[in-house]
């Protein structure tokens, strides 16, 4: 069975921003974070570095930020799920803007992924591109102008943005979680988007490039525990 997410949850992409020890050293303050304020935590890392933070956290839920769909036996250098899934991963990231995919191939790998309980977080740009995604039923979809990510974008997505890609996404499978990340560089911003109605909220360069990544980790846990408590008090 696939891996079970409580929302809101949040979410860290290390992408190629850390490696070796530091990977770990994150992960584990994640780990600590995840714990500390009972929050489901996604931490997407290299997948050389996937079996290092699973047998060294007990909270994280690993994701490979990308597969190939081959089976076991030929296909040197390609990623082969069954082995991302031996490593410990619970899932896998499709169509990010610095790994983008066509439809066919997201619908491949989604398929691929659903044959051995992988979680699917997919990636998307337009409003558009966040529907046709949809029509696969992954089980996440972040939807982030691409001009915003890795902080070079100035800001965050505006909340009309957000409302209307979760209402567009809902509208074709209510299940589909729906995250915002793009452009956050702090908890209020996490928790802003929580309580605009996203059900997650994550960081890779808001974490990976802030001047404290070890306390940014636990501020925007923290927000995430807020939001959730906040929503409660709310009915919600």
């Amino acid at each position: 069975m696939k891996r079970k997410i409580r929302t809101p949850y949040f979410e860290i992409g290390t992408k190629n921003y850390i490696y070796g020890d530091k990977v770990l050293e994150y992960a584990i303050a994640a780990d600590k974070a995840a714990e500390k304020y009972d929050i489901d935590v996604l931490f997407i890392t290299p997948a050389v570095e996937i079996r290092r933070v699973v047998e060294n956290t007990k909270h994280l839920i690993v994701l490979a930020p990308y597969m190939d769909t081959l089976r076991p036996g030929r296909g040197m250098a390609d990623i082969l799920p069954e082995a991302l899934k031996a490593a410990g991963a619970c899932g896998v990231v499709v169509n990010h803007c610095e790994k983008p995919m066509s439809i066919p191939q997201i619908k491949k790998t989604i398929d691929r992924a659903n044959e051995i309980d992988f979680l699917v977080f997919a990636c998307a740009d337009t409003i558009a591109e966040a529907k046709a995604i949809a029509q696969l039923h992954p089980d996440i979809i972040n939807p982030e102008p691409s001009q915003l990510i890795g902080g070079t974008g100035g800001g965050v997505s505006d909340m009309g943005y957000v409302r209307e890609a979760i209402e567009s996404i809902k509208a074709i499978y209510p299940d589909i979680l729906v995250e915002q990340a793009a452009g956050i560089t702090n908890g209020q911003q996490v928790y802003d988007f929580i309580m605009a109605g996203s059900e997650a909220a994550g960081a890779a360069s808001g974490i990976m490039n802030a001047e404290d990544p070890i306390a940014m980790i636990d501020e925007m846990i923290a927000a995430t525990r807020r939001a959730a408590d906040d929503l409660k008090k709310l009915g919600k």
